[in-house]
């Protein structure tokens, strides 16, 4: 009998140990990116387009974009990343502390959570953008990095939500908190990330979170809010940073943070919102209640030199574009999709109206757009005409970047994220 009971309870401490062993990579393992996740805004690349991606198919039914779990959030516009088996998602809750938490991404079941103290409320002529969260996180190295609304960059290890370092820009830089909150997107490249916030951009170091370098500065004006996220990029032969402002496009240095070159660019109440599309040694912009223009690099000796190649009154308002084969497929102020040849400036068509916004992911010849107004579209590249496939309600606020890793979509509602699977 003795011999037993020790023999069963030996069996029981084995099964314990098993439980154990089997639940700690769910909470303390590091995700390993691959190349089909989505680690920063607009992907790996930061262009909207997937490489080496099955084909999707020509079809958003139920029964083949299948819904594989929804999780309820408090509200926010950034939009979700995916490495490996976990998704990354940030809310504002009560109107008062930011969170971000991580998913499980086979059934959304939450792995941790991290959060802070930080809201603000943006004026009333931009209400209707909400008061919460919206810059979209990066990942890199084991690391995310959170921009809050108040311009605080905050770093936390992805395997624990333990958080890093944070930096807060407006104290730092004796800056107001941004009136529309931080729009900003960090981008992660090699040891370094880089953000725009308290009337700056900066180069920081991912580990430590020091300060390498400040560029760009546009001093503690009343509104040091920007609008648009950086590139990198390589252009006349040399890899640069690409900072969109509030009054000007310019090319840094990516060691030393001085200016290469820059060239004015009017908004309306600063709001340049877009990162420059680079097409041939050139940018294609399109800058709020402005028209849509194409400036060209040339360079002689070290020095380089910008101007105008076109101008097309067709006007741009939140979305950056994808580009295939030479031809912008972007979504415009007027509320339509549209096709913009890069070499000649010609408009090749526009669409009808679908809503105020939407964002964009190419696979091949295929464009998939989420709206503003919570729609699906999949439509083709084709700059004979808008080559509309499908189209599929999947929300009602949807201003978050649509996100895609392998075949599943990722659709961060204002109160929920949606994961559909295509079969």
């Amino acid at each position: 009998m003795k011999r037993i009971i020790v023999q069963s309870l030996f069996h029981f401490l084995v099964l314990v140990c098993a439980l154990i062993m089997f639940d700690m990579p769910a909470i303390a393992q590091t995700p390993t990116a691959s190349p089909t996740d989505w680690t920063q805004w607009r992907g790996v690349d930061r262009d909207g387009i997937l490489k080496n991606a099955s084909p999707w198919p020509s079809s958003l039914s139920t029964d083949r974009l299948v819904k594989s779990w929804r999780v309820p959030l408090g509200s926010s516009y950034s939009g979700p990343l995916v490495v490996g088996q976990r998704v990354f998602v940030t809310e504002t809750v009560d109107k008062s502390e930011e969170y971000v938490r991580c998913l499980d991404r086979s059934s959304g079941n939450e792995i941790w959570k991290a959060n802070w103290q930080g809201s603000l409320r943006v004026p009333f002529f931009a209400a209707a953008n909400g008061s919460w969260i919206r810059s979209t996180p990066a990942y890199a190295n084991g690391r995310i990095f959170v921009g809050g609304i108040r311009d605080v960059l905050v770093c936390l290890d992805a395997a624990s939500g333990e958080e890093i370092w944070r930096r807060d820009f407006p104290a730092e830089m004796n800056s107001p908190a941004p009136q529309f909150g931080c729009v900003c997107s960090p981008l992660v490249d090699g040891e370094h990330v880089y953000m725009q916030a308290g009337g700056a951009m900066h180069k920081l170091d991912q580990v430590t979170g020091r300060t390498l370098w400040q560029s760009c500065k546009d001093g503690a004006s009343k509104n040091s809010s920007v609008f648009s996220s950086p590139a990198i990029e390589t252009v006349g032969g040399k890899r640069q940073l690409l900072v969109q402002g509030r009054t000007e496009l310019a090319g840094v240095d990516l060691k030393t943070g001085a200016k290469l070159w820059a060239f004015p660019v009017p908004a309306f109440r600063g709001m340049s919102i877009i990162t420059p599309t680079v097409f041939n040694d050139q940018f294609f912009i399109s800058n709020y209640q402005h028209p849509s223009m194409m400036l060209a690099l040339t360079k002689s000796g070290d020095n380089f030199d910008v101007s105008e190649k076109w101008k097309l009154k067709t006007r741009g308002y939140m979305t950056t574009p994808v580009v295939i084969d030479g031809m912008a497929y972007t979504f415009l102020q007027n509320q339509r999709f549209a096709c913009v040849d890069l070499n000649t400036g010609q408009e090749k068509w526009v669409s009808e109206k679908f809503g105020k916004y939407a964002s964009l992911i190419a696979n091949g010849d295929k464009i998939l757009a989420l709206t503003s107004a919570g729609e699906l579209v999949l439509f083709r590249a084709n700059s004979d005409r808008f080559d509309m496939i499908d189209r599929r309600p999947v929300g009602t606020d949807s201003w978050a970047h649509l996100t895609v890793s392998e075949d599943e979509v990722f659709v961060r509602n204002l109160n929920e994220l949606l994961v559909l699977k295509w079969k």
